[in-house]
C-alpha cells in the first residue's frame, strides 16, 4: 500500500497567465495548455473508475486499499481544481478546448460496462502520466525562464503523479483483471491519447496564429522526438508495459520524493490517507 497525501499548491492562478507564458516558446506553451485541457475531464473519470473498482472489490479486499484511495481521490480531485483555474485563464487568450467534447463522448460509451474496463483505462492514462512526470522530474530546467507559478505548478503535479502511479493498477489487479485486457487497452489509449494531444496542441498554435512558424516545428521537433526528448526518451518504459511481469514500481527514480521535499514551501500538506 502507497501513502498519498493530499497537498493544497501555494499559487495563485487568479491572475493573468501570459499568452506564451513557458520560456516564450510558443510549442511547449501549447503542448503544456493542451494537456492541461483534458485533466478536468480526465482526473474526474480517474476518480469515478477508481472508486467503482473499489467498491467491487470482495470486502477483505477493500480494506488494504482503503486508506490508498482515499489519498488517490484526493490527489486527483485537487489536481482537476487547479487545472481548472489554469484553463479559465488559457481560455481568455481565444483557446478552445476540443479534447473534453471529444472525451466525453468516448467515456459515454462506457457506461454499464464491467467496472474493470475502467480501471484499465485508468491504469494506461496513470502510466502514460506517470512517464511524462518521470521526464518533467528528470528535466526541470525545460521550464526555466517560465511563470514560476506554473512551474510549480507542473512539477507538483508530476510529482504526485508519479506518486500514485501503481494505486489502478493494483486494483485492476486485485479485482482479476486479465494481462490480455490490461495490454489491450494500453494500445487503444495511446493512439486515443497521443492523437488528442497532438489534435489539441495544433488547435492552439492555429489558435494562436504561430502554428507554421519555423520556430514552432523546430522545438516540437527538439522536445517530442529529440535525443532526449519526452516521445524518445519515454518509448522504453512505455513498452515495458506490455510484459506480463510488469508493474508501475519498477520504474521508481526517487525524483518525486526529492522534488515534494525540496519544494515543501510550494505547498500545504491538507491530509493524508492515514
Amino acid at each position: 500500500m502507497t501513502e498519498l497525501v493530499v497537498r493544497r499548491l501555494l499559487i495563485d492562478l487568479d491572475q493573468p497567465v501570459a499568452r506564451h507564458w513557458c520560456r516564450d516558446d510558443a510549442f511547449l506553451t501549447a503542448w503544456f495548455n493542451a494537456l492541461s485541457m483534458s485533466f478536468p475531464v480526465g482526473e474526474q473519470f480517474f476518480i469515478d473508475a477508481v472508486r467503482d473498482g473499489f467498491k467491487a472489490l470482495p470486502a477483505g479486499k477493500q480494506e488494504g486499499f482503503r486508506d490508498e484511495v482515499q489519498g488517490f481521490v484526493g490527489q486527483e480531485a485537487t489536481h482537476r481544481r487547479i487545472h481548472g483555474l489554469f484553463n479559465a485563464q488559457i481560455e481568455k487568450h481565444g483557446l478552445r478546448n476540443h479534447w473534453e467534447s471529444r472525451a466525453r463522448r468516448r467515456l459515454a460509451l462506457l457506461e454499464g460496462s464491467d467496472v474493470r474496463h475502467c480501471v484499465a483505462i485508468t491504469a494506461a492514462n496513470e502510466h502514460f502520466t506517470a512517464l511524462f512526470a518521470e521526464w518533467m522530474l528528470s528535466h526541470p530546467d525545460l521550464l526555466d525562464g517560465s511563470d514560476p507559478r506554473l512551474k510549480t505548478l507542473w512539477l507538483w503535479h508530476s510529482a504526485e503523479e508519479a506518486e500514485h502511479k501503481c494505486t489502478a493498477f493494483d486494483i485492476y489487479q486485485a479485482l482479476g483483471g486479465s494481462h490480455a485486457w490490461r495490454v489491450r487497452w494500453m494500445r487503444r489509449v495511446t493512439v486515443i491519447f497521443l492523437s488528442d494531444a497532438l489534435r489539441q496542441t495544433v488547435s492552439n498554435l492555429r489558435a494562436d496564429g504561430t502554428l507554421w512558424r519555423w520556430s514552432t516545428w523546430r522545438s516540437a521537433a527538439r522536445h517530442l522526438f529529440g535525443r532526449d526528448g519526452l516521445l524518445r526518451s519515454s518509448y522504453g518504459d512505455w513498452k515495458r508495459y506490455f510484459r506480463e511481469d510488469f508493474h508501475p514500481d519498477q520504474q521508481h527514480s526517487g525524483l518525486s520524493e526529492r522534488w515534494l521535499a525540496d519544494n515543501a514551501q510550494a505547498y500545504a500538506r491538507v491530509g493524508a490517507s492515514a
